[in-house]
């Protein structure tokens, strides 16, 4: 449960930069909380930015542990991104 705020967290600077110009950020963000995307599947539309077995292995978990998370937890999670893409901490970008 802990491991989800932080991992939010660490690509907020990304996620603001991209704003609505950057898709391939929103898709690796709305499918690692999309519980209907299996780890396979998630690794398999992310393959060419995945460069090795230890990536792959790391990328793996990260989405493994958004599957283990309850609906209620995954639509707050939905939630919360929506509000950092929306903050003033956003709006230059």
């Amino acid at each position: 449960m802990k491991l989800l705020p932080v991992l939010v967290l660490a690509v907020l600077p990304f996620y603001c930069y991209a704003g609505s110009g950057c898709p391939l950020v929103s898709q690796v963000i709305n499918q690692a909380i999309d519980p209907k995307v299996s780890d396979d599947q998630y690794i398999e539309n992310f393959k060419p930015f995945i460069p090795d077995a230890e990536a792959e292995d790391a990328v793996r978990q990260a989405k493994q542990c958004f599957l283990q998370q309850s609906e209620k937890t995954l639509t707050n999670a939905q939630v919360m991104v929506d509000a950092i893409y929306n903050s003033v901490w956003c709006e230059p970008y």
